[in-house]
């Protein structure tokens, strides 16, 4: 057996990895970017929908499931957000694929009681789950994803959860400046459009008066964006949010005829260009909150 010259038993040395990176898609880019936090250099991160795409609605392509073809763990946030997950997984044939629903151990907000009807809009039938725009929800996050982690790469547990300890150290670091930010907000009320801000409300105070969809997933009708104009002026509303991939024509319309202001804020990483991960999405939405409220 012929000996390889040194010069290229050097090359193979530092072109090997020492160990394979773990492959991760998620869902959508807020969980990209924490599983990124936790894994740092020994996980590839991929993920589906786009910050500034609608996370319920997604046109289901071969490149999605070739992406979970090749991965071993897919975070979704769950409760029924990713209803076309489904086709994905089963389409990518990868048998020996993690999924891992994130929300499992979230405090959920506005579970239906009784029978999901059809005819009250896209209902969730297990809760709101736009449960990432609260930040104290991230830490229960973070657990989830180290113990996925370390399933798929037990020797590398201790450098997960090193890394997500302090993550959740700057995360905690954050929460409180944010909450020094958000204190005069608290009580004040707002219209968004969709349901997208619930928990976002309930860390915040801030009220969400009504949404401009009348039901979920519903466009507005004439006579609602009228009720809602004489809701904005009875109470003294200042400000519409509206998601980057909605259109903003009612809200206009409503700001128009009351002298409120529509603000767009993202619900994900990537929603607009100041939102590049989580921490600067978060703190982006406050502080443009906060500059229409009290600008």
């Amino acid at each position: 057996m012929k000996r390889l010259p040194g010069i290229l038993v050097l090359l193979l040395a530092v072109t090997t990895p020492l160990s394979a990176s773990t492959r991760v898609v998620t869902s959508i880019p807020d969980l990209a970017d924490l599983v990124r936090q936790v894994g740092k250099d020994r996980v590839d991160v991929e993920y589906i929908v786009r910050g500034d795409q609608n996370p319920h609605y997604v046109e289901v392509k071969p490149s999605y499931m070739m992406k979970l073809k090749s991965a071993d763990v897919f975070f979704i946030v769950g409760m029924d957000l990713e209803l076309w997950s489904q086709q994905l997984i089963d389409g990518s044939r990868n048998t020996s694929l993690l999924v891992v629903d994130l929300s499992r151990e979230i405090k959920k907000l506005e579970v239906p009681v009784g029978t999901v009807d059809a005819r009250e809009g896209d209902v969730h039938r297990y809760g709101n789950p736009h449960y990432w725009l609260d930040p104290r929800n991230i830490r229960t996050m973070l657990e989830e994803i180290v113990v996925a982690l370390a399933r798929i790469s037990p020797s590398d547990e201790e450098f997960f959860r090193a890394n997500a300890a302090a993550y959740e150290r700057l995360l905690d670091q954050k929460i409180q400046e944010w909450e020094e930010q958000i204190h005069p907000m608290a009580g004040q009320k707002i219209l968004t459009f969709h349901r997208s801000w619930s928990y976002f409300a309930a860390w915040t105070g801030i009220v969400v008066a009504d949404q401009i969809e009348p039901k979920p997933g519903i466009p507005p009708s004439p006579s609602h964006t009228a009720d809602l104009i004489s809701l904005v002026r009875r109470t003294g509303i200042k400000v519409i949010i509206v998601e980057p991939y909605y259109d903003t024509g009612a809200a206009d319309q409503i700001a128009r005829s009351t002298g409120a202001t529509v603000v767009r804020l993202p619900v994900s990483v990537g929603g607009v260009p100041e939102a590049k991960d989580y921490i600067s999405m978060i703190s982006y939405n406050v502080r443009m909150l906060f500059t229409a409220l009290h600008g």
